[in-house]
C-alpha cells in the first residue's frame, strides 16, 4: 500500500470558517487549491495501489483456480484407477478360490 497514508488531516482542504476580506479572498482561495490538489493525489495513489492489489489477487485466483482444475483432474484419473484395482483384486479373489476349489475336487477332497 502507499506510504501516503489518508488521515483525516491530509483529507481536510478547507480550514476555518472565518470571514475573508476580499484581498485575502485569492490567498485562502489558493491555499484551498494546493489543499485540494494534495488530498487527489493521496486519493489517486491509494486508489492504484488498491487496483494493483485487486489485480494482484487475481492473478492469484487464476492461479489458484488452474491448480484446483489440475487436482480435480488427477483424482479423476485416481479414482478411475482406484475402481480398476479393486475390480481386478476381486476378480483375482474369485480366480484363487475356483483354483482352490478345483485343486481340492482334483486330489480327491470333494468338499
Amino acid at each position: 500500500m502507499s506510504d501516503m497514508k489518508l488521515t483525516k488531516d491530509k483529507m481536510l482542504t478547507f480550514t476555518g470558517h472565518e470571514k475573508i476580506s476580499t484581498l485575502k479572498a485569492g490567498e485562502k482561495l489558493t491555499e484551498f487549491g494546493e489543499n485540494q490538489n494534495n488530498a487527489n493525489e493521496l486519493l489517486a495513489a491509494n486508489i492504484n495501489d488498491l487496483i494493483k492489489r485487486v489485480c494482484a489477487l487475481e492473478d492469484q485466483q487464476l492461479k489458484t483456480a488452474e491448480v484446483l482444475r489440475r487436482i480435480a483432474d488427477e483424482l479423476g484419473s485416481f479414482k478411475k484407477e482406484i475402481d480398476r484395482v479393486r475390480l481386478a483384486e476381486k476378480l483375482n479373489s474369485g480366480a484363487i478360490e475356483r483354483i482352490d476349489r478345483a485343486l481340492k475336487l482334483a486330489e480327491g477332497d470333494g468338499k
